[in-house]
C-alpha cells in the first residue's frame, strides 16, 4: 500500500469571497489575467473607482460605464447583495461618488426591468451628508431628465429627515449648489421628523432662504442660526477685531461660521490670530489639512501643540475616519517638522485593524509604472504611496516579515525595529514593470504567507498561467487590488488564494478569520 509517494494536495481549507471563473482574458499589460465572476469585479472596481477619472490603463468615461453595467445588471439579479455592497461603500469604504452613482443606477434599473423593492432603501442608505440629496438628484436629472419616479424621493425624503438640521444649512446650504435645500425639499415633500419639532420651521426656513434670501429669518428658537445671522451682519471693518476678541473663538462656534467661510466673511487674510479663533471649531480632517496653512501664518507653538495633540489622539482619529494616506499627504506638504510626531502617531491609529500576523510573511509591493497613478483628482497620492503604507504597517506589526518593492526586478526594503512608517516610505521606488511572478519566484522562502499589494497587472513575459505558482498550494496568498481591473494576475477564491479590494484597512481583520479556518464573506457580512 503507498502511503508516502504520493502526490501532496492542499487541505481544504476556507474560502474568500473575490472569486475568478477559471476562464483566462489578458490583462492591460498583455500576461495572462484570470477572469472574475461578475460580483467580485463589481466590489474591486467599486472600491477603486473615483468616478470620472482615468486611470493608467482606463479612459474614465469607459471605466464609468463598466461600473454601471455591473450595477445595473446586478441590482436585478442580486438587489440584496447589491444593496449591501452600496450601504457598506458609503459607510465603511467611506466612498461618496462610487456610492451615489450606484444607488442612482441600481434604482434606474429596477424600475426598467418592473422590478419593485430595494431601490428606496438603496437611496436612503448612501446619503449620509446633508449635501449629498442635492447631488444625489442632481446626477440622477443629468442622465434621466427632471422626472423623479417614487422609489428615489422616497428614499431622498427618508435621508432628509436625518440629516437636514441647522449646522448643516449653514455649511452646505449655499449658492454654489445646484441644488439647494429649498429645491430638495420642493421636489421630495419630506414631512418633518415628529420627534424633531424644529424641523418644520427649518424646512421653511430653508426655502424662504432659496426664493426670499434678503427676507429670510432664522426661526427665533434656533440659536445657532441666530447667532450666525447676528455675526455675518456686522459690518465689514468690525470683523476682524469680532473674530480676534478674547470671546471671539466661543462666538464663531456659536454660529456655526466654518473655517471655508471665514476668509470671504472677512474680506481679507487668514493671520496667525484668524486661526487660533477658528482652530477650536475645526474638525480633526479640517486640521490635517490645514497644516501648512497654519505654519504660513504663523500661529503661536502653544496653538500648534494643541492642534498636534488633537490630531493624533486615537478617539479624534476614529472618529474622523480618515484614511492613512491622509497623513501621509500632510506630512508631504506640512513644510513643518513640529507636525511629524504627531502625524506618524495618527497614521498608526488610522491602520488599527492591521494585524500582527504570526509567522513569517512575505510582503511584496508593486511599485511599477502604472502604480504611481493618481486615484483622483484631489490627491497628490498614488497607489503606489498606498501599498507602500500597507506594506510597511505589516511589516512593522509582524512577528517577522520580509518587505519587498517590486516591478521590473525587486529589492529588500529594510525596516529598523520600531521604526517610524512615513520614514520607511522614503525608501520606496518606481521599478518600471510588473514582473510579480519574478518577485515571488527571488524571494520566496518557505515563509507562512504572501501578501501582494499591487494593481495585478502583470506583464506579458511570464507566460504560465500562474505567477503564484512559486507559492505552495497550501500556503495561503491575500492579494491586494488597488485599481480594480478586469483581469486579475492569478486564480482566486479557492483554497488558500484570497483577493481583497480598497484603500481602507478593515479587510486586514480578514487575513486572521481565514487562517482561524473561517470563511470569509463579503465585508459588510463580517
Amino acid at each position: 500500500m503507498s502511503r508516502f509517494n504520493t502526490v501532496r494536495r492542499a487541505k481544504a481549507g476556507p474560502s474568500s469571497p473575490v472569486a475568478t471563473t477559471g476562464r483566462h482574458g489578458r490583462t492591460h499589460q498583455g500576461g495572462i489575467g484570470h477572469v472574475r465572476d461578475r460580483k467580485s469585479e463589481l466590489f474591486l472596481l467599486s472600491v477603486a473607482n473615483m468616478v470620472g477619472q482615468d486611470t493608467f490603463y482606463e479612459r474614465g468615461g469607459d471605466r464609468d460605464d463598466r461600473y454601471t453595467a455591473l450595477v445595473r445588471e446586478l441590482a436585478v439579479t442580486e438587489p440584496e447583495w447589491t444593496l449591501g455592497l452600496l450601504r457598506w461603500l458609503r459607510h465603511d469604504a467611506q466612498l461618496r461618488t462610487a456610492a451615489l452613482v450606484g444607488a442612482a443606477e441600481f434604482t434606474r434599473a429596477r424600475l426598467d426591468a418592473g422590478a419593485h423593492g430595494h431601490s428606496r432603501q438603496a437611496v436612503d442608505a448612501v446619503l449620509r451628508r446633508a449635501d449629498e440629496p442635492g447631488e444625489l438628484l442632481a446626477y440622477w436629472t443629468s442622465r434621466y431628465g427632471r422626472a423623479l419616479p417614487k422609489p428615489l424621493k422616497r428614499g431622498v425624503a427618508d435621508a432628509v429627515r436625518r440629516l437636514y438640521d441647522a449646522r448643516s444649512l449653514l455649511k452646505y446650504d449655499t449658492a454654489a449648489k445646484g441644488y439647494r435645500f429649498g429645491d430638495v425639499l420642493e421636489l421630495t415633500h419630506p414631512s418633518p421628523d415628529p420627534e424633531k419639532p424644529w424641523q418644520g420651521p427649518l424646512f421653511a426656513h430653508a426655502l424662504d432662504r432659496r426664493h426670499r434670501p434678503e427676507e429670510a429669518t432664522p426661526p427665533s428658537t434656533d440659536r445657532l442660526l441666530t447667532a450666525n445671522r447676528e455675526l455675518l451682519a456686522l459690518p465689514v471693518e468690525e470683523r476682524r477685531a469680532a473674530v480676534t476678541a478674547k470671546d471671539g473663538a466661543e462666538r464663531l462656534a456659536a454660529a456655526g461660521l466654518t473655517w471655508e467661510a471665514l476668509a470671504g466673511w472677512l474680506q481679507g487674510p487668514l493671520d496667525a490670530a484668524v486661526w487660533e479663533a477658528v482652530i477650536p471649531s475645526m474638525g480633526p480632517m479640517a486640521l490635517v489639512r490645514n497644516l501648512r496653512n497654519f505654519d504660513q501664518a504663523g500661529v503661536s507653538d502653544a496653538v500648534a501643540a494643541e492642534v498636534a495633540r488633537r490630531i493624533s489622539d486615537p478617539g479624534e482619529v476614529r472618529r474622523s475616519r480618515q484614511f492613512p494616506f491622509r497623513y501621509l499627504a500632510a506630512h508631504r506638504h506640512a513644510p513643518s517638522l513640529r507636525w511629524g510626531h504627531a502625524l506618524e502617531t495618527a497614521l498608526g491609529h488610522s491602520l488599527a485593524n492591521v494585524p500582527g500576523l504570526p509567522g513569517r510573511t512575505l510582503i511584496l509591493v508593486d511599485r511599477s509604472g502604472s502604480m504611481f497613478d493618481r486615484p483622483g483628482a484631489g490627491t497628490q497620492l498614488n497607489r503606489a504611496d498606498s501599498a507602500a503604507i500597507f506594506g510597511t504597517a505589516l511589516k512593522v506589526r509582524a512577528a517577522e516579515a520580509d518587505l519587498v518593492q517590486f516591478g521590473s526586478d525587486s529589492r529588500v526594503v529594510e525596516v529598523g525595529r520600531g521604526e517610524a512608517v512615513l520614514r520607511v516610505l522614503e525608501r520606496f521606488s518606481n521599478l518600471g514593470g510588473t514582473s510579480t511572478a519574478a518577485a515571488v519566484r527571488a524571494h520566496y522562502r518557505g515563509h507562512d504567507r504572501v501578501v501582494i499589494v499591487t494593481d495585478e497587472q502583470t506583464g506579458s513575459g511570464y507566460q504560465g498561467s500562474d505567477p503564484l505558482a512559486a507559492v505552495p498550494a497550501e500556503v495561503p496568498v491575500y492579494t491586494w487590488n488597488l485599481a480594480g481591473y478586469a483581469p486579475g494576475h492569478g486564480p482566486s477564491g479557492g483554497t488558500n488564494r484570497h483577493t481583497f479590494g480598497g484603500l481602507g484597512d478593515a479587510a486586514f481583520r480578514l487575513i486572521p478569520l481565514l487562517e482561524a479556518g473561517t470563511d470569509a464573506g463579503w465585508p459588510w457580512e463580517v
